[in-house]
């Protein structure tokens, strides 16, 4: 039996979809579903989790606003495209925390982490407001927009950009298989303190190996612990 498998929107015209190829032993497995993709309660918990945090965002938006045009002048959200489940490509939010046109800048900034992931402890990019926001997770808080829109969940594994996918080996792709999230079994555990991509990808296949929603809810509430105490935080 032949099966005609499209992992992502054949859309040219949209500026959010790019096309990605995933390799053959990825999409002989494809038609493998893991269970967090049918669950209903975590979709649930999800869009409760979503609606409670849009609100909260639109309480802080107005004074995040104000202090970071104050720092440093330009739009207040930042939006970059990223891969989610199966590789299809959206559009993420967040609390803009760098200077105007950072990604044009990224090539002078040196990459601290191993493999297909870029961290920099001191980037001289990041404005003196997004190292507050970052360093409180506040810059994070527009997702809630894309886990209510079903593009992310409150807890999956970390969402790539599609220049780390295009560089995937075959069994990286395999974090690929559940939604990308807010939080996760990396950034509970101290991501900061992780800095190379093969440990993140043995986390992300950990947790799709122990999901359940009540472990979901454990990771919920340990992150908001790792934040309140600032241990962590990037």
């Amino acid at each position: 039996m032949v099966f005609n498998i499209t992992p992502v929107p054949q859309v040219t015209n949209n500026e959010d979809s790019i096309l990605m190829s995933p390799p053959e032993s990825f999409i002989l497995g494809y038609q493998y579903i893991h269970p967090s993709q049918k669950s209903i309660a975590k979709r649930f918990i999800d869009i409760v989790g979503a609606i409670v945090g849009l609100i909260i965002t639109a309480a802080i938006a107005i004074p995040i606003t104000i202090i970071s045009l104050i720092d440093n002048p330009g739009s207040i959200f930042y939006s970059q495209i990223r891969c989610g489940h199966n590789g299809e490509t959206f559009r993420i939010w967040k609390f803009r925390s760098m200077i105007k046109d950072a990604d044009k800048l990224k090539y002078l900034v040196k990459n601290e982490a191993n493999g297909h992931i870029f961290k920099c402890k001191e980037d001289p990019r990041i404005t003196k407001v997004g190292k507050f926001l970052r360093r409180t997770s506040l810059d994070e808080l527009p997702q809630f927009w894309n886990v209510l829109k079903g593009e992310m969940s409150l807890v999956g594994t970390r969402p790539p950009t599609p220049d780390e996918v295009m560089n995937y080996q075959p069994h990286h792709w395999e974090r690929l298989r559940v939604k990308p999230g807010m939080t996760g079994e990396w950034q509970a555990n101290g991501r900061s303190s992780i800095k190379d991509f093969e440990d993140i990808v043995k986390m992300d296949l950990d947790y799709q190996r122990k999901w359940s929603v009540s472990y979901d809810l454990f990771l919920i509430m340990k992150t908001i612990w790792v934040v309140l105490n600032k241990s962590g935080a990037c």
